[in-house]
């Protein structure tokens, strides 16, 4: 099985008053360009994943998301291109989205699971897929040894050293991939993650867990803006201002909390003069369907 997908993500310069005025570069990898529907750190977590699969002859992926998940439709849509069967199990009550629909359209199937069942995965597999041989797998938001090792790769990628990298982060999976590729080559490069739920100091000890020797890191927690795809006013009308003025189409789950840190670290003279920095898109943009009535 050919799992080849052509990675095209260019490194692009983020141009704005306040990085101006304190002496800093920033540029901007562009993993949403990878694939319309498999963007950003969905693919790189995605893609030994299906090679495992492929290897242990698997020909059904079984994976796990909310009714707005990235990974879900992202996982289809990889279902789709590379010829496996798909399910997806959908946290809380039936309903029917733009998302799903993307779903459905690449064949997945959807069975929607009350929230207390989801919380224990292997269990909701075992119950649900245990008699298919045929089935795979693939925790929420492609967890897993293969997604780190997949996300790693991204640092092979740029055309230059950095000063620091920053990234949202959700699962601690790409933070930890982007970590072990920094720290594999050798680099004096900060990672910096943004924590897009609340309270996200516990990833430190999810991303530690992952990693086979300990890196340094920073986790900047105080740029949730209330929780998991919660915002604010602030947040909304900075990535009005940001796509408007850049041509960068950014997330408020995500990418858009990430890049309003940065800005907001800028302003309060976080990084010395002259630091060159990477923030790093990292897909996800359908996610907007489901927020339209929150940019009015």
């Amino acid at each position: 099985m050919d799992l080849h997908l052509d990675i095209f993500s260019p490194v692009q310069p983020i141009r704005s008053k306040i990085f101006d005025d304190k002496g800093l570069t920033v540029s901007i990898k562009r993993d949403d360009l990878i694939h319309p529907v498999i963007s950003g750190n969905k693919w790189r977590k995605l893609k030994y994943v299906l090679q495992r699969a492929a290897n242990d002859r698997k020909t059904h992926l079984v994976t796990f998301g909310g009714a707005y998940s990235n990974h879900l439709m992202a996982t289809a849509a990889a279902a789709a291109k590379f010829g496996f069967k798909a399910t997806g199990l959908v946290r809380g009550e039936p309903v029917d989205n733009q998302m799903l629909f993307i779903c459905r359209l690449h064949g997945m199937q959807l069975l929607f699971v009350d929230r207390e069942s989801y919380r224990d995965k292997p269990a909701l597999f075992a119950e649900n897929f245990g008699n298919d041989e045929q089935a795979f797998f693939i925790d929420e938001g492609g967890a897993s040894a293969e997604g780190i090792k997949g996300v790693a790769e991204l640092v092979d990628e740029l055309p230059e050293s950095y000063d620091h990298i920053f990234c949202a982060c959700g699962t601690g999976t790409t933070a930890a991939g982007i970590i072990k590729g920094v720290s594999s080559k050798g680099l004096q490069t900060v990672f910096n993650g943004i924590p897009v739920l609340k309270n996200g100091d516990f990833l430190r000890a999810d991303i530690d867990g992952m990693l086979s020797r300990p890196s340094p890191y920073h986790l900047h927690t105080d740029y949730h803006f209330g929780g998991y795809a919660k915002t604010t006013p602030g947040l909304i009308a900075f990535i009005k201002d940001f796509v408007s003025n850049t041509g960068v189409l950014i997330d408020p789950v995500y990418t858009g909390k990430m890049l309003y840190a940065l800005h907001d670290l800028a302003a309060k003279d976080h990084f010395a003069p002259g630091s060159k920095i990477l923030a790093i898109h990292t897909g996800g943009m359908w996610g907007l369907l489901g927020m339209q009535n929150k940019f009015k």
